[in-house]
């Protein structure tokens, strides 16, 4: 298929240099689409699609008032990352779990950094993720944050920059997953002629990691979901079926003597370690928010008691806050007294006088979050907004101020994508998955989502969003 015409505009592209050059890790995937007809590019196109549908590969986007299944749409084109690239990625995550895990284990007890005045007191104990119940714990073998999803975007000077940290209940690893098996179909020679790292031995390392938490020598471990109607249920019982162990929701559990049972067909079984993908408020109604439905009353009394282990800890939240996101270098140099191997983007706190006054004097030209939204809701584009929106989110900020932050919009690198009009370049992100267990392991591969509109710079699947497979090389 044709890549002459190809624009890479002002952004860094991934696969082609502002001369038009193909870079070197993409040479032979190159090679291979210039031998490939649109057709057969469309063909092989419309045969993933139709492959994610009979695995059942859908999610449900909440505030859609069609209340379909959608299928996460996979571009046929891979991202390539070369090694050397992805070795600075891996280092600077490890880097960067290990840092936010010592500060986990600060806030909930000592609080020193607190006290040292690195962090504002109040931005933490104030947080609405900041949760009581769990001061004074610490959780088995000092874990925290097991499964992490740290989303980075790569600028046009070429620098990868984090973008947020996903701490909580992080999703998209299923489509990782799935995605190689379709994509690695699709290029079967180039696939390991190229020499790709693996990323399917994940679910076997993530049952060790969950496993590790336990001191039985063959602890149960089940994944608690919320249930069918939940946008991630496709991949919490893909994972589920992965690892060989129970897909459990609230009311499969029961707690007796601060001991954790799941109900089967030969009785109760006692559950060593859930790996919970339930909210933290919605773990336990007894500890939480009382209201919960989808939790186990006295679940929380267990894991205090140490008979049950819960992955990710609850009380993680407050570590992925929009806010305490712009101190994370700090608290790398604090705890580790390292400099930052990837850097953040540059943000402002629009809790801060002087930060909030730039703030709404350019808001034209930033991006607005909220501090504990997700999914690309409570955002604004400034350049892509109208007036109207920018006045909006002017009086937003003013009502609220804490609950925001901004930052310059990045020029979000491309990769060439299919579309009905040919190839074409498309912003993307990246989702690499870090496991803590013995030890922080980068999965070395990732999510890489595209925001399919062209000229688009949100990548959320519920905002129209899609994905490509990530090839890390040898």
């Amino acid at each position: 298929m044709k890549t002459e015409g190809y624009k890479s505009g002002e952004h860094y592209d991934e696969m082609f240099t502002p001369e038009g050059e193909t870079r070197a890790h993409y040479l032979e995937f190159c090679e291979t689409l210039k031998k490939n007809t649109a057709k057969k590019m469309h063909h092989l196109q419309f045969a993933a699609n139709q492959t994610q549908r009979s695995m059942g590969m859908t999610f449900n986007v909440y505030h859609d008032n069609q209340g379909l299944e959608k299928i996460l749409h996979l571009d046929i084109i891979p991202r390539i990352i070369p090694n050397e690239e992805w070795r600075k990625i891996e280092s600077g995550l490890k880097q960067r779990t290990n840092a936010l895990n010592m500060f986990l284990q600060d806030i909930y007890n000592e609080r020193r950094i607190l006290k040292d005045g690195i962090i504002p007191s109040e931005l933490i104990l104030n947080s609405k993720d900041y949760l009581d119940p769990c001061v004074g714990l610490t959780p088995p073998k000092g874990i925290w944050c097991h499964i992490t999803g740290t989303d980075l975007v790569k600028s046009k000077d070429g620098e990868y920059y984090i973008l947020e940290d996903n701490l909580r209940c992080p999703s998209g690893v299923s489509y990782m997953l799935e995605s190689r098996e379709i994509i690695k179909r699709a290029y079967p020679k180039l696939f390991y002629k190229r020499g790709v790292m693996p990323v399917s031995d994940y679910p076997a390392k993530l049952l060790q990691m969950l496993q590790n938490l336990s001191d039985k020598p063959k602890p149960v471990v089940g994944v608690l979901t919320p249930g069918i109607y939940n946008s991630a249920y496709y991949e919490h019982s893909y994972l589920a079926l992965q690892m060989g162990v129970e897909l459990v929701s609230g009311v499969d559990l029961i707690v007796e003597n601060k001991i954790v049972y799941m109900q089967t067909t030969q009785g109760l079984q006692q559950i060593d370690v859930l790996y919970r993908r339930i909210d933290d408020t919605f773990l336990d109604p007894l500890a939480f928010n009382p209201d919960s439905m989808l939790g186990v009353p006295g679940l929380f009394e267990a894991y205090k008691a140490g008979n049950i282990a819960l992955a990710n800890a609850p009380g993680t939240g407050v570590a992925d806050d929009k806010a305490v996101y712009a101190y994370v270098p700090k608290i790398i140099k604090y705890y580790l007294n390292e400099e930052p191997i990837l850097n953040n983007v540059p943000t402002y706190l629009c809790r801060e006088e002087k930060d909030r006054a730039y703030v709404l004097e350019n808001i034209h030209e930033l991006v607005v979050k909220e501090t504990n939204a997700a999914g690309g809701y409570g955002m604004l584009i400034g350049p892509k907004a109208t007036k109207e929106e920018h006045d909006k989110f002017r009086e937003l900020i003013k009502n609220n101020p804490t609950n925001y932050i901004a930052q310059p919009t990045l020029s979000l690198s491309t990769v060439p994508t299919l579309t009905d009009e040919g190839i074409e370049g498309r912003h993307v992100d990246l989702r690499p998955y870090i496991l803590y267990g013995k030890e922080i392991e980068v999965i070395p591969g990732a999510l890489t989502r595209v925001a399919l509109k062209k000229g688009s710079l949100v990548v959320n699947s519920s905002q129209g969003g899609g994905s490509k497979d990530t090839w890390v090389l040898y």
